[in-house]
């Protein structure tokens, strides 16, 4: 009697699970969840739909802290899988490309959350968003790294019971 098992196609790539030990703590769970949106008809100036305003600064809260984690996973201080579950595929595969890039032009490992223990760090220092609707918003960033500037724009759209970054643009 064989004990083979028959071929499986899996419908997803499998997502290597990388340890945590000597990386920066990622906590977009918790206390400050990504709000579900509301039919709150309080609206803030400048969204194309109304938003209540609360929903607007906890969803701008936790953005903050997806941006500095993507800069981070970039910059090879932290693993892209940290991410994954905010994330769409194709962000995903994207933020890890971006890190192996950089990995290529410096001295540490991609996607493994070892960083060269750069003296600076980039760090978010401002950010916007606009909702479209209440289950999409437009985000952008700023980021500085040492003396330089960046800009990041993020789109995230609630799915599941949870906001997804379906788009991630570095500038």
């Amino acid at each position: 009697m064989s004990t083979s098992q028959p071929d499986v196609t899996h419908l997803r790539r499998p997502v290597p699970l990388q340890p945590t030990q000597g990386t920066l703590a990622l906590d977009l769970a918790g206390h400050l969840d990504p709000p579900a949106p509301t039919e709150e008809t309080s609206a803030v100036q400048g969204d194309v739909v109304p938003i209540d305003v609360l929903a607007k600064r906890q969803l701008e809260s936790w953005a903050r802290r997806y941006a500095q984690a993507a800069v981070e996973i970039v910059n090879g201080d932290r693993p892209a899988s940290q991410l994954v579950r905010w994330t769409s595929p194709r962000v995903h595969e994207e933020l890890t490309r971006r890190a192996q890039i950089v990995a290529r032009a410096g001295v540490h490992q991609a996607g493994l959350g070892r960083g060269r223990r750069p003296v600076v760090r980039p760090a978010v220092q401002s950010l916007r968003s606009c909702f479209i609707s209440p289950v999409i918003a437009e985000v952008s960033i700023h980021v500085r790294h040492g003396q330089r500037s960046r800009a990041l724009a993020a789109r995230f759209e609630h799915r599941n019971q949870k906001w997804i970054c379906t788009a991630l643009e570095f500038a």
